[in-house]
């Protein structure tokens, strides 16, 4: 589908959209304006740490740390038990907190992409399988955990105000409810997934790709970037379930809706706010991508990083996406966009992992952490590590 089409398609179901005004739910609670009431949930909320994340003031002065970024944390055992590979995973990201602790870069923060569970619509998910992992981090280890809604975690029913979406929404506003800016904070869009917060010099934007084409959303996510005051925050962190563009089996030659609208719409605005880096997950592998261009004020770099081995079962490469569309649409930036990791075509080399993102200044860089069967992973070349900064050009005589 070509842009113009998309949007085409895109104008068609907003009108859908807004013409859905009221519905009541199961349980009788009534939705309006996609709004949800949840005025309850079986969802056990997750403890939020001791010591909660200062007040955006309060630390910015702060312009060296890292945090923790990973997704897809779903599986078999979702309701029974403990996800196994996830807690491996959690396991591991404790040690490197405890690890960078007393360091320069210690880790403040985790924020997770996305899929939580395999259906966030039934209660004993959250209550067996997920929760009790994250309470390992935001209590036993006194880190704030941010997740960014993923699709199996409110359902992939494209309309705000799906029952079967409220379902699952509500259970994650139960989970959540003690660790996202709270409903009428100025940082978090009423009755929505979607939310930011800042720490330091930089500045994190979490919305939810399972309804991409949400105008009221999108409006949110513009004004929030329209009024950031980017001398306090040089560096701008988007985190979402479904990439803008990946090569695996939701990538690929295959673009599906949450891609094509985030191409269409959200990286352009991306591009004029001159966003650092987008965190997601989806496809569970890791890949990273490099998108570069040019406006008025010079030459920019924008990192877009897949990162999707929390402990979902383990997807492999399926090809490269067509972006010649993309790619017209964002000539008039000079858009370039390389491939700098690729994954495996073979599922069983892509592992379990999480990434630590360390900000100094306006300075990034990416450390991948392969956990279990994944230990020593070093997808550039032989280093898990990469600066998300290009050198700045060498002045020749």
């Amino acid at each position: 589908m070509t842009i113009p089409d998309r949007r085409a398609t895109l104008a068609a179901v907003v009108s859908l959209t807004l013409a859905v005004t009221t519905v009541r739910t199961a349980d009788g609670q009534v939705v309006g304006s996609g709004t949800p009431l949840c005025s309850r949930s079986a969802v056990i909320p997750i403890a939020p740490p001791t010591i909660a994340m200062p007040d955006e003031s309060a630390s910015a002065a702060i312009t060296r740390f890292s945090f923790i970024a990973y997704g897809d944390t779903r599986g078999p055992y979702d309701g029974r038990a403990l996800q196994p590979d996830h807690e491996k995973v959690v396991e591991a990201m404790i040690v490197a907190i405890k690890a960078r602790a007393q360091g320069p870069d210690a880790i403040r923060f985790v924020v997770q992409t996305g899929d939580a569970v395999t259906d966030g619509r039934i209660a004993e998910q959250w209550n067996a399988s997920y929760n009790p992992l994250i309470n390992r981090i935001t209590v036993g280890a006194e880190v704030p955990y941010f997740l960014s809604v993923g699709n199996h975690d409110v359902t992939s029913f494209p309309i705000v105000t799906s029952p079967e979406r409220i379902i699952g929404l509500c259970n994650y506003f139960a989970a959540n409810a003690r660790l996202i800016p709270p409903e009428g904070s100025p940082r978090r869009l009423s009755g929505y997934p979607t939310y930011g917060f800042g720490y330091g010099n930089t500045f994190v934007l979490a919305f939810d790709t399972a309804i991409p084409d949400d105008t009221l959303q999108f409006s949110w996510v513009k004004a929030q970037l329209e009024k950031l005051d980017r001398r306090r925050f040089p560096n701008v962190v988007i985190v979402v379930h479904q990439p803008p563009i990946s090569s695996g089996p939701h990538g690929g030659s295959l673009i599906e809706p949450a891609s094509a609208t985030l191409r269409s719409f959200y990286m352009p605005l991306f591009r004029q706010h001159h966003v650092r880096l987008i965190l997601s997950g989806h496809d569970h592998l890791f890949e990273h991508w490099v998108e570069r261009y040019r406006d008025s004020s010079g030459a920019h770099r924008l990192d877009e990083i897949v990162t999707g081995g929390g402990g979902a079962p383990a997807y492999a490469y399926k090809g490269e996406p067509d972006l010649r569309d993309y790619l017209a649409e964002g000539s008039v930036d000079q858009l370039k966009v390389e491939h700098l990791v690729r994954p495996s075509p073979d599922a069983r080399r892509n592992p379990l992992h999480f990434v630590m993102i360390t900000v100094d200044g306006d300075e990034l860089r990416v450390e991948v952490v392969g956990v279990d069967r994944g230990k020593g992973f070093s997808p550039y070349g032989s280093r898990a590590t990469m600066s998300l900064s290009d050198p700045p050009p060498t002045d020749r005589p």
